[in-house]
């Protein structure tokens, strides 16, 4: 069975996003954040978004000013499948990309029983919150921004139950963002 990983950027406050949506405050550009970001994309497999996060990477990701400031990770994100989550959109223009549309716990689950390399989400904390309650997230990436964001879209709102996760790992950036990875713990 594949494994399916979340990677999603948290203020301390526990947003992904603001009141407004935007997601810009998560973007910390110094050399060794870039340099660990490389790092992460090169782990191949497939990427899995919602729909929103979907439309901000492709309407960025396959550009050429993607390619300008970011080119090893824009090379990367162009190249591997992709799969977005959505009962309203059509069809993509983004290359590798396919649409899964209906129930998305159904979805997931056939994702990871279907034959091929490891999975990704990035960002789409709507649907990694849906999908850690449900059991089918392997492992959490949380990358928690030193700031205070206020109000806006709280990573896991909306979950009903506990569950329980243990660290696996953590590492601090010299940008003070501190990234640590956890597991389900039963």
């Amino acid at each position: 069975m594949r494994k399916l990983t979340a990677f999603i950027n948290v203020s301390l406050d526990g947003y992904y996003a603001d009141a407004k949506g935007d997601m810009r405050w998560a973007h910390k550009e110094d050399a060794e954040w870039n340099a660990f970001a490389a790092e992460n994309a090169k782990g191949g497999g497939e990427m899995v978004f919602g729909r929103i996060t979907y439309d901000l990477m492709a309407s960025y990701w396959p550009t050429p000013l993607a390619m300008q400031q970011n080119p090893v990770v824009a090379e990367r994100m162009n190249a591997m499948q992709k799969t977005v989550f959505s009962n309203t959109l059509e069809k993509s223009a983004w290359s590798k990309t396919r649409v899964a549309k209906g129930n998305i716990f159904t979805g997931a689950r056939m994702l990871k029983q279907a034959p091929g390399e490891d999975m990704a989400i990035l960002g789409s904390g709507s649907i990694v919150s849906q999908l850690t309650e449900a059991g089918l997230i392997d492992e959490l990436q949380i990358a928690i921004h030193p700031l205070v964001i206020g109000g806006g879209k709280r990573l896991f709102d909306g979950v009903k139950k506990m569950f329980a996760l243990k660290r696996m790992k953590s590492r601090a950036f010299q940008n003070g963002v501190i990234v640590a990875w956890y597991a389900p713990a039963a």
